[in-house]
């Protein structure tokens, strides 16, 4: 094991045989991953008949967050608690998880975000009984999430990924997973320098998402979970190194899997477990002019590689995004394919990525103003044509590739 202290290691024979790991990565979430805790205990004790335990990797936080999830009350749920090893990250995090799981043989892994205020224990019976029960290997998230929650997924996750491999998964990178031994087990085999790259850290979730998509024999499946209340961030100031890192592990994967998607040319839903319950999302507020003010000074800075890489075509709509501070769905979709096409190139791909975030500022901006008087249920419409935007285009894409 890799990313697993040697100490935890030797503790794990005791633990017997278990039904179910529960992963909570961390990194300072001291005020909120007690509360994660008991709803998993609860959850283990509830419909897994008590046979689990749950695994703290965390990321060497300042804030006591350890001491407080040792500290939770769990009755007679097992935990432990660490600090991984390997590059910051949450997928370093993920990984040490995974190793357990593997070591233990445990037939469900369950992945839950730390800042989590909306986990109820019935979340572990979505995420872990239809792997226990033989139907899938995977299990994503499916929330309902204010319009503005989730805009790299809403943006380029979702409708990228349904259009390329076929399966419309709603939350790729939704953070809380729950996943069989079989994927697990593929995850521990891939090459050991991957997670050298962006699968250490946010790159992780849409890495284990394609795999799933491309490789279990199964077919992965959705949870409904309601409402995902957590510590959203505002776009336009929070999520420039997680949509790199997303998105260059994204464009990573599409090398990869080429001979599958190219030859895709329908969109089917994976199946959703669970009744969706009638909740509404807390209001999420985004600054509006200082996406535009991102996207406009962003595009400035990379101008010398837009004019040296991008076809023309795509040089006049960057520049037009440098004076609007928008940018539509058709335009964006031209974008996406054209960097994604670009990135095999590797010594270009830090400047890919450098042209790409101001550009998504504004495709952001676009959306905001498009939806800014529709509740979130008609915003979803603008999304799902956002993704036959891409099933569209996607011809082209192979074409040029």
């Amino acid at each position: 094991m890799f990313a697993v202290p040697d100490e935890i290691i030797e503790t794990l024979e005791y633990f017997g045989k278990i039904k179910v790991v529960v992963g909570i990565p961390s990194y300072n979430n001291a005020s909120t991953i007690s509360f994660v805790t008991k709803m998993a205990a609860e959850g283990i004790e509830k419909y897994f008949g008590g046979c689990g335990i749950i695994v703290n990797a965390d990321g060497n936080s300042n804030d006591r967050t350890r001491q407080v999830f040792l500290s939770t009350d769990t009755g007679k749920i097992k935990k432990l608690s660490y600090v991984y090893k390997g590059i910051p990250g949450k997928g370093s995090a993920m990984r040490s998880v995974m190793e357990i799981s593997c070591k233990m043989q445990a037939p469900v892994t369950i992945f839950l975000d730390s800042d989590l205020r909306s986990i109820k224990p019935w979340w572990l019976e979505r995420l872990g009984i239809p792997i226990l029960d033989g139907k899938t290997s995977y299990i994503t998230p499916y929330y309902v999430r204010h319009k503005y929650d989730g805009t790299i997924t809403n943006n380029i996750c979702y409708p990228v990924t349904s259009a390329l491999y076929g399966l419309k998964i709603r939350q790729p990178i939704g953070g809380d997973f729950g996943v069989g031994l079989e994927m697990i087990e593929k995850y521990m085999t891939k090459p050991e320098d991957v997670w050298e790259t962006d699968v250490a850290r946010f790159g992780i979730d849409i890495w284990m998402t394609t795999i799933a998509i491309n490789e279990s024999e199964k077919r992965p499946m959705q949870a409904a979970l309601g409402a995902k209340i957590h510590d959203v961030k505002d776009p336009g100031k929070h999520l420039g190194p997680m949509f790199s890192q997303v998105v260059g592990t994204l464009f990573t994967l599409m090398q990869t899997y080429e001979e599958r998607w190219k030859s895709i040319t329908k969109l089917e839903t994976a199946e959703i477990y669970g009744d969706v319950p009638d909740v509404t999302p807390e209001p999420l507020e985004v600054d509006i002019e200082n996406l535009k003010k991102k996207a406009i000074e962003g595009t400035k800075k990379v101008e010398g590689f837009v004019s040296e890489f991008l076809p023309e075509y795509l040089q006049k709509r960057f520049y037009s995004v440098s004076t609007e501070g928008t940018l539509d769905k058709e335009n964006w979709v031209d974008f996406v394919y054209e960097f994604a096409k670009l990135y095999k190139n590797t010594q270009l791909r830090k400047q890919i990525i450098d042209a790409m975030i101001p550009l998504y500022f504004a495709r952001v901006a676009d959306f905001v103003y498009k939806t800014i008087d529709l509740d979130s249920r008609k915003a979803e419409t603008l999304v799902e044509d956002l993704v036959q935007v891409f099933l569209k285009k996607k011809s082209e894409l192979v074409d040029r590739w």
